[in-house]
């Protein structure tokens, strides 16, 4: 276990059980422990609740039992306009967006890293299931130290860390990213913390749980269009191409005798959704995607031409493929199997083992098989 040796370090405090495990175990190695707390979202839930109100009061409770300092700070201004607002844009262009990929570069890892120098801090700490080492030589970016999958691998959170500079994590530990979820809720029984039982966060990073499409239709502008299938003919009407994303498959409202529909693509232009029956439609998967906005963590690619693994999607299963850079610093990548439902607007990430090498923005994808076949 890694000493802190009185080492003061700023804790990212959520008021969940992960984070609170992490103040418990960096205080056990030796460190100085301020907890923070960040309230990025300042409206009420679906149920009229302030649920940044309820967790900050657990983040106190922690703190109590641990004697150690906590504070609040707000970002929420920052927020919008550095992650709200660029999520909402996507949605307008046809896009699935990942805020939780957003809030990390813009907030958690810029932001609260800031807040952590002008506290006097040694390191920033969060409870996210992932890992850091440092790196054989110094990487040409400066970066010292390398990302690394959390050991949970139903847990691991690399993903949405892909768009982080690779040399804030000269400076970042992950207490909790060595162990598995199930462990991690054992030492905070254990030990008596007051979040031991608390149900996971899900939903939109520092918004929450919503009813997305009620929520989204407050700041998206949509009209409503037709729904139609390969064959051009229309099976149906939808509300706003940006309430679907591809592979969806419930809330399209289309039945009929024949296997469930599925949205394959989206025509931003005509506006409309485009539809084919059945979970293994050729046309839901494809071979090939280009991606851009890409994060090298070593601030370079290995090579101009390398094979790796990958995901499209949080908690896909690693899948091998070939990256090739192009001249404009995009990346074609080719998959060893064809890929359902990969999404624009959606993050790749890219993988060496168990080292995470960075990833970008999913811009297009396919052709399909589907069309490859006619």
């Amino acid at each position: 276990m890694q000493s802190g040796h009185g080492k003061k370090v700023i804790l990212g405090m959520s008021g969940g059980v992960d984070s609170s495990v992490a103040a418990y175990l960096l205080k056990e190695q030796g460190y100085q422990v301020l907890g923070l707390f960040m309230k990025n979202w300042d409206e009420t839930d679906d149920s009229g609740e302030c649920t940044a109100t309820q967790d900050f009061e657990d983040v106190q409770k922690v703190a109590a039992q641990l004697d150690i300092p906590c504070y609040s700070i707000e970002f929420i201004e920052e927020y919008r306009d550095h992650v709200f607002s660029e999520f909402l844009r996507q949605y307008e262009a046809g896009f699935t967006p990942n805020p939780d990929v957003l809030c990390n570069r813009e907030i958690k890892f810029d932001l609260f890293m800031k807040k952590a120098i002008e506290f006097g801090c040694d390191y920033l700490a969060t409870g996210h299931y992932a890992q850091v080492r440092p790196r054989s030589t110094p990487a040409q970016n400066g970066a010292t130290h390398e990302l690394l999958r959390g050991n949970d691998p139903n847990k691991d959170q690399t993903y949405f860390l892909t768009a982080v500079q690779g040399q804030v994590f000269n400076q970042v530990l992950f207490p909790i990213g060595h162990l598995p979820k199930p462990e991690v809720r054992e030492i905070a029984k254990r030990i008596g913390l007051a979040t031991s039982t608390k149900k996971d966060s899900t939903g939109i990073c520092f918004i929450g749980e919503r009813k997305f499409k009620t929520f989204l239709n407050q700041y998206v502008h949509t009209r409503a269009g037709r729904i139609r299938d390969l064959d051009g003919n229309t099976v149906g009407t939808h509300d706003g191409i940006a309430f679907y994303t591809l592979g969806q498959r419930k809330g399209l409202g289309l039945g009929g005798e024949g296997d469930p529909w599925f949205v394959v693509a989206k025509d931003k232009d005509a506006n409309e959704i485009i539809v084919a029956r059945g979970p293994e439609h050729p046309a839901l998967y494809a071979n090939t995607l280009t991606a851009h906005e890409l994060n090298w963590f070593a601030g370079n690619p290995p090579t101009s031409t390398f094979t790796c693994t990958a995901k499209s999607r949080y908690r896909q299963v690693d899948q091998a493929c070939d990256v090739k850079i192009l001249e404009n610093g995009q990346v074609f990548v080719t998959f060893h199997e064809p890929q359902r439902a990969m999404t624009p607007g959606q993050y790749v990430v890219f993988y060496d083992k168990e080292v995470c090498l960075g990833g970008g923005v999913i811009q297009s994808v396919g052709p399909s098989l589907y069309d490859l076949s006619k």
